[in-house]
């Protein structure tokens, strides 16, 4: 019963419920009312506002209405000594860790701290938006894996439209297996001219840096942690790694180019190039933001179009059909071991 109070009537005697409320003024009004009155409130006996009158179990009697505001008194007098007790300690607390904080001296021409751990979502959250309110110039982005959901694209949309609003260029990276999610096609419609996208077969992990002054990457593999980089030496370096890849990426207005090999697509062209590299199934599909499943099913189609009937056959086949190096542009047609030109006579 006490149990079934609690669910239904959250509640103290400084705030009754409707029922509660007309049952306890019945009671106070007549002395006394049955128990199975008051069945339907139970936060009264809870709450020590009725108790069973010693004649007749039958029978709840009230408190009276003056012991019950002594006792509500007392407890605010309580909550009160208990807040000031702490503030008192929040004050002190306050003035030992203000005292700790004169002791360090940042180094000169640094502002602020050169790397930062924000641990937890909501943290990174919001240093992401103080960065981006302070942002003017420019956002260069890194976003490794697939296909990206909506959550993904809405989750960061709020700060995306601040920025274009005043102006701020942005430049995002992707996979190539990006280029097939529409909620991406969707966002970058939105954005229009504010936003330019390009892909590649496999990026860096997730990076984001804001007017070239500040950097945040993840710290952790399901990246509820990240770093927030502000040293110059650290994002001048990451800068650097972006503007590479942004100029061996293909913008997104653009098609993949033809990889110059019949039968073979620009996907299963790169996941030679990696099998060749030794990679494991699983580490394949995330490096090029696909699932293992997809991944398999692109080795399958690619031994059979080499018609290799094992691992290490497709292995010799890659070689042998120089899929193994870098991932080539449109060429003349490579002709696959042990098949003719389409053109031969």
């Amino acid at each position: 019963m006490a149990g079934h109070g609690a669910q239904e009537h959250p509640h103290g005697a400084d705030r009754l419920c409707a029922a509660g409320d007309r049952v306890y003024s019945r009671a106070v009004r007549r002395g006394r009312v049955q128990r199975q009155d008051a069945e339907p409130v139970p936060c009264l006996l809870e709450l020590a506002l009725l108790h069973p009158d010693p004649d007749d179990m039958d029978w709840l009697v009230p408190t009276s209405p003056q012991e019950v505001m002594t006792r509500l008194l007392r407890g605010v007098h309580d909550e009160v000594s208990a807040s000031q007790r702490r503030v008192g300690s929040a004050v002190e607390a306050f003035e030992w860790y203000a005292g700790l904080g004169r002791l360090i001296h940042a180094p000169a021409g640094l502002e602020g701290t050169a790397i930062r751990v924000l641990d937890g979502l909501a943290r990174i959250q919001a240093a992401m938006d103080e960065a981006t309110q302070a942002c003017t110039t420019e956002v260069l982005t890194v976003q490794p894996g697939g296909i990206r959901r909506e959550a993904e694209l809405s989750e960061g949309l709020h700060r995306a439209l601040a920025l274009r609003g005043r102006g701020v260029r942005m430049r995002d990276l992707y996979t190539h297996v990006a280029r097939h999610g529409q909620g991406l096609l969707n966002y970058l419609e939105l954005m229009g001219d504010a936003v330019e996208a390009r892909t590649l077969d496999e990026v860096i992990d997730r990076l984001i840096l804001f007017d070239r002054t500040v950097a945040f990457i993840p710290a952790n593999s399901d990246r509820t942690m990240a770093l927030e980089l502000r040293h110059p030496a650290l994002v001048s370096y990451l800068v650097t790694v972006f503007e590479r890849l942004w100029r061996l990426a293909i913008p997104l207005s653009a098609a993949l180019p033809d990889t110059g090999i019949e039968g073979i697509s620009h996907r299963e062209q790169s996941i030679a190039a990696l099998l060749a590299e030794g990679h494991q199934d699983a580490v394949i599909a995330e490096r090029l933001g696909i699932s293992v499943r997809t991944a398999r099913a692109h080795i399958a189609r690619l031994s059979e179009t080499l018609g290799a009937a094992s691992r290490t056959q497709l292995g010799v086949r890659i070689a042998q059909a120089g899929l193994d190096g870098p991932t080539r542009g449109a060429t003349a047609p490579v002709i696959l071991p042990g098949r003719e030109s389409p053109t031969a006579r």
